[in-house]
């Protein structure tokens, strides 16, 4: 026993050597190109994405609406533009500067939703298609309507957010309320992105091998990575249809809309800076939606950011109260 511990030792501190982001350069860099900043990497050659990175903005899911938890108007002629103007940007912030501190959101008398827009300038989450807007057939408008008119009357219609189940895929990678962070770590076989909000760990393979069984669905679908180049693209599929796209009030006609077991979702990270990793997710539900459609936004880098655990069903009187209080509107 005791030559096993330095063996065990000395394995581990391989393991720990192996996967020490070192920093080289990549391609020799176009006329005009920053010269300064090059993609960190893992001894084993592939962009480093480890880190503890956030999502939370006031940037609006859609194009054309108002600003997330302070309702401030978005200018008209943005609605037709896919950036805002530096004077839309510094009003827009001060505006919500102003207004965030009156607005009390949820159950909470806190929130964390960020208090700028995103370092694209993009006026909406949503660029693709071009309008910004999610192409949502009418039937699943519908439903989402119907399923929001009932989470006072059953607790089924509530999402698994509410029920501190999970916010499932999408869901878990949009930004909401508060705790918008995400820390990620990787292996040579594995890539693990751990959430803030309700703990959730999705532990994604990087392999090639087939996705499980289609008649096994579950709320977080079943993910696969790989490498294009210098980009993580995970691909998740074998959704739950019992679920629905869970995002807070700032989703707009994102939040309940339903997901079919046919979903498939494309995400794609890009380190692109220090601080800043380019993160895309494409939604292909062809049950729910008309066509496609596309999120993207930077995930920043939040230095000295500490990621407490979520203790969700501790204390948690939501489904108590919105039942309650259906029952008192009924009086």
């Amino acid at each position: 026993m005791k030559l096993l511990v330095p063996i065990i030792a000395v394995l581990v501190a391989l393991v720990a050597s192996a996967w020490t982001p070192q920093v080289t350069m990549a391609q020799q860099p176009a006329p005009g190109e920053r010269v300064d900043w090059a993609v960190p990497r893992t001894s084993g050659g592939r962009p480093d994405l480890q880190g503890v990175w956030t999502n939370a903005t006031i940037t609006p899911y859609e194009r054309g609406t108002t600003i997330p938890y302070t309702g401030g108007e978005v200018p008209a002629a943005a609605a037709d533009r896919t950036v805002f103007t530096d004077e839309e940007i510094a009003r827009l912030e001060a505006q919500t500067a102003i207004q965030r501190p009156a607005f009390l959101g949820a159950y909470n008398v806190w929130m964390d939703a960020g208090d700028s827009l995103l370092s694209t300038r993009q006026t909406s989450l949503v660029v693709d298609p071009p309008d910004g807007r999610v192409p949502v057939k009418p039937w699943a408008e519908a439903a989402r309507a119907r399923a929001l008119d009932r989470q006072r009357d059953d607790y089924r219609a509530m999402s698994t957010w509410d029920r501190c189940i999970t916010r499932g895929v999408p869901g878990s990678m949009l930004p909401t309320g508060y705790n918008n962070a995400y820390r990620i770590l990787q292996t040579g076989d594995t890539v693990v992105v751990m959430h803030e909000m309700i703990h959730d760990a999705r532990i994604i393979p990087l392999s090639d091998r087939s996705h499980v069984d289609g008649r096994i669905l579950q709320w977080m679908g079943d993910a696969r990575a790989h490498w294009e180049g210098d980009t993580l693209v995970v691909e998740t599929r074998n959704f739950s249809d019992q679920g629905m796209i869970v995002t807070g009030t700032n989703g707009g006609r994102l939040k309940g809309l339903p997901v079919s077991d046919a979903m498939r979702v494309v995400e794609r990270y890009t380190r692109v800076s220090e601080n800043e990793i380019f993160w895309e997710v494409t939604i292909d539900d062809p049950v729910v939606y008309e066509r496609p459609w596309t999120i993207s936004m930077p995930l920043t880098r939040v230095p000295g950011y500490e990621m407490y655990e979520y203790a969700c069903h501790e204390g948690n009187r939501d489904i108590e109260i919105y039942l309650g209080g259906g029952r008192v509107d009924e009086r």
